[in-house]
């Protein structure tokens, strides 16, 4: 038969046995005065001090965070969208040198397709949402437009820098050649190099560069050792080389998509500029109004 302990009520002898002794050999009380003692049965759990009883709590810490963290996440996600939402459009406004301009009343927001051609069934809530994911957005031959009432378009620009994505705003003078002004950012490229990009000083390097050179798109690009072609080219990064390949290939890429639609803005420009006898109505061409039924609204 296993031993059980007993324990003296009165001077805290402890007994192992079947049975309490008769009497206590230390103080001579009777058995009655004598408890049994349970110990405690050790699980893996048990000693608080124990790996096994550390590692449950982490993990079980860890999954409660993690559980508030995505139902705090949930919960406030309508507001963080409209306010990454709010950063886009101060962007836009910013490259145009309007912040002071309310977005809503100073820019008209559309997509074209790969033709030029303005998408009629998107409207601007849906192509300014086409900035959360500007590279699936190209990827589906659709292309967001931000056209402001001076007659300037904004187009986004996606690209990869040295350690991430980079992205940003090009505004164009109604030329649709000139550059007004640009806004960039990135993911993550070196503090005091590569994250230079996103600077009003790099910025401020694009204004007055052309994106066309006899009528063919070149876009604009960072030399290293310093711009050598005043019209086409701005000095690239210093220390940020890898940056600025990703800058040069994001801007010639991206406003690539868009040539198209440049080319019939620049039409409909000259013919505001310079306007010529009217072409034959059969000929399709010629007149405002009929490139304007062929392609994207002018929306001014």
């Amino acid at each position: 038969m296993a031993k059980k302990k007993f324990r003296c009520n009165v001077c805290g002898y402890i007994h192992e046995g079947s049975a309490a002794p008769e009497k206590c050999p230390v103080c001579g009380v009777p058995a009655s005065d004598f408890a049994d003692v349970t110990e405690p049965k050790k699980g893996l759990f048990s000693d608080k001090n124990g790996n096994a009883y550390i590692l449950m709590y982490a993990t079980v810490m860890v999954v409660v965070v993690a559980a508030l963290l995505a139902v705090a996440a949930m919960a406030l996600k309508e507001r963080q969208d409209a306010n990454v939402m709010n950063e886009k459009k101060q962007a836009i406004l910013e490259s145009l040198g309007a912040e002071d301009q309310n977005y809503d009343d100073f820019v008209t927001a559309y997509a074209v397709d790969a033709e030029g051609a303005k998408v009629d069934s998107i409207t601007g809530d849906e192509a300014l949402q086409m900035l959360f994911d500007l590279k699936g957005t190209f990827e589906k031959g659709l292309y967001p437009v931000f056209q402001a009432h001076d007659g300037r378009v904004v187009l986004p620009v996606y690209g990869s820098g040295l350690w991430g994505p980079i992205w940003g705003y090009v505004a164009l003078d109604k030329d649709m050649d000139t550059i007004s002004g640009v806004v960039f950012s990135h993911a993550g490229e070196t503090p005091g190099l590569g994250s230079e990009i996103a600077t009003p000083k790099h910025w401020a390097k694009y204004v007055g560069k052309t994106i066309f050179q006899d009528g063919q798109f070149v876009s604009v690009k960072l030399r290293k050792g310093g711009a050598k072609d005043p019209a086409h080219e701005v000095d690239a990064i210093s220390g940020g080389t890898k940056t600025s390949d990703g800058v040069t290939n994001m801007l010639s890429t991206s406003i690539g998509h868009y040539l198209p639609f440049l080319e019939f803005k620049k039409r409909m420009h000259a013919l505001q500029m310079h306007p010529g006898p009217a072409v034959p109505e059969e000929s399709g061409e010629g007149t405002e109004e009929n490139v304007e039924s062929e392609n994207v609204e002018n929306n001014e």
